[in-house]
């Protein structure tokens, strides 16, 4: 082969093996700041009620945080992390986990879980509105995850305050 060819499948391979690793997210945080959802009535706002309550601990990568469920005035859900920060990644999704405490990459593969979509950025506060239906005699952690490469970033053990 000559030259050229050969260059060119290198730099194929090295923006293939580049996608699919996205080295750069290891060192380049996604920032993110979201107001809490307020609900208001006629003459004030309507203080949240706070249902259950964690905190991030690492599991493959260093994390913190607290993950908060709370139930707004208006009957909504939602799912808040706040001071949160974990390394991030590709493909970084946030799910809710069957199991209380999921640290380790098999427990969550065999657990059932409810999927809250991609995480919106791996430091700040955030929020996640729930499906009106979930059950949380069942789901009972929340779970940073990389579906890339199957490995739980970081779990919080969600408990009754």
């Amino acid at each position: 082969m000559n030259k050229r060819v050969i260059g060119t499948i290198l730099v194929i391979i090295v923006a293939v093996v580049w996608y699919l690793f996205r080295p750069e997210r290891l060192i380049i945080d996604s920032k993110v700041n979201e107001d809490f959802p307020s609900v208001q009535n006629d003459k004030n706002e309507i203080k949240p009620q706070i249902l259950l309550k964690g905190t991030f601990y690492a599991v493959a990568h260093p994390a913190k945080g607290t993950a908060t469920v709370y139930k707004l005035s208006d009957g909504k859900r939602i799912l808040r992390f706040t001071n949160f920060e974990v390394s991030n990644g590709p493909d970084v999704v946030v799910y809710l986990s069957s199991v209380i405490d999921a640290n380790d990459n098999e427990l969550v593969k065999n657990s059932k879980i409810i999927s809250l979509g991609s995480i919106k950025g791996n430091v700040g506060d955030q929020n996640y509105e729930l499906p009106s239906d979930i059950d949380f005699n069942i789901y009972k952690s929340v779970v940073i995850w990389c579906k890339r490469f199957g490995v739980n970033f970081a779990v919080a053990p969600l408990t009754s305050s």
